[in-house]
């Protein structure tokens, strides 16, 4: 196992800087996720790890050693893609085994490899099929299984699951969290979708633009995102921004609404409120009790989704849109004003010129 370092890597095309110094660690097996919209440079940063792009500026660290201008087969790496790259005319296990072949790894050593990772990822009887046999799924089995057998320092993942449909989603998103605690190897592993960075990682690496935004444990990022950018991003649905103004006691939105929260210390004029949908209760749910610092107002109910387990209402505070996630039975219905609640205890302040948390 290893630990990767990156400390302030560039990667520019001609003019244009992808990546504008990115500095992060990883643990000895930690599990990493880098997450952010397209075209925010995540790719390319694991590209660079990877040997596949050349650092500009910065350097990589795999281990204790400098890896910038060391080629990919020899970084002691495995990475695992997105379109799975497996030879179509191969069968599944001369595609695991294919590696090790070029590598001129002894037959038998290749068979007990192969078996060790057929059993674990449960796909023995999928050996003497070829790709085009398989599901989406078990094409993917079969591209960790590829990886599993090189016994490698570093797992890189670039978006793995982007192309499977929403359930196998969910079960592939739990096979990985078993592999990486059976085999307890640094992992990095990039996707776009932060629902698959906050159950896997046990750190995300936000990113946007080619910065790194924020780099901490998934509760943290959720609970106290660093910026606007983090906060919007994180969560879904997103978090309610709500412009105001700290007043006496409390904030006051542009609508003359003023929300009690004890803003922190020299911390004056404009700020942006920011409440998670989940913190958004109608009044009329017990669970207010145990809640220590609410903020009621009144909104019109605009739209009302329910998704089976919770109901997703869009409401109108105001001129401001915000969204709430109740309890199927506590949902109102559109067209109805409601009593809110806002569990202030777990509001968010922001700076409007610097969009950081205060």
């Amino acid at each position: 196992m290893a630990t990767l370092t990156i400390r302030n890597a560039k990667k520019s095309y001609g003019a244009v800087e992808v990546l504008k110094g990115v500095t992060l660690e990883a643990e000895d097996g930690e599990f990493i996720a880098l997450v952010g919209p397209s075209g925010c440079g995540k790719s390319t940063l694991l590209n660079m790890i990877a040997g596949l792009e050349k650092v500009t500026s910065g350097e990589i660290w795999i281990g204790d050693r400098m890896v910038n201008s060391v080629p990919p087969k020899d970084r002691d790496i495995a990475m695992v893609f997105q379109s799975y790259a497996l030879y179509p005319t191969m069968s599944v296990r001369e595609n695991i085994t294919f590696g090790m072949e070029s590598r001129g790894v002894p037959k038998a050593e290749q068979n007990a490899a192969v078996d060790r990772v057929a059993a674990f990822l449960q796909i023995e009887p999928l050996l003497k099929r070829k790709p085009g046999q398989l599901s989406g799924g078990q094409r993917q089995r079969v591209a960790m299984g590829r990886a599993l057998v090189r016994d490698p320092s570093l797992f890189l993942f670039d978006e793995p699951l982007s192309n499977l449909d929403a359930k196998l989603r969910v079960e592939m998103r739990t096979e990985i969290k078993k592999l990486h605690a059976k085999v307890g190897k640094t992992t990095v592993y990039v996707t776009h979708d932060q629902v698959e960075a906050m159950t896997l990682a046990s750190r995300i690496a936000v990113m946007y633009k080619g910065e790194l935004q924020q780099f901490d444990k998934p509760a943290a990022v959720y609970s106290r995102p660093a910026n606007l950018f983090v906060a919007g991003f994180m969560g879904s649905p997103s978090m309610n921004f709500l412009p105001g103004t700290i007043a006496e006691g409390g904030i006051r939105l542009d609508d003359g609404t003023v929300l009690p929260m004890a803003p922190p210390a020299g911390v004056s004029g404009n700020v942006i409120l920011g409440v998670r949908p989940e913190h958004i209760h109608p009044t009329h749910d017990e669970s207010l009790a145990r809640r220590r610092n609410v903020a009621k107002v009144s909104a019109a109910v605009e739209v009302v989704e329910p998704t089976g387990a919770e109901t997703i209402v869009v409401m109108r505070l105001g001129e401001r849109e915000i969204t709430g996630r109740f309890a199927p039975d506590l949902a109102p219905a559109a067209g109805q004003t409601v009593e809110l609640a806002f569990d202030m205890d777990h509001a968010c302040l922001f700076d409007p010129k610097t969009e950081k948390l205060i």
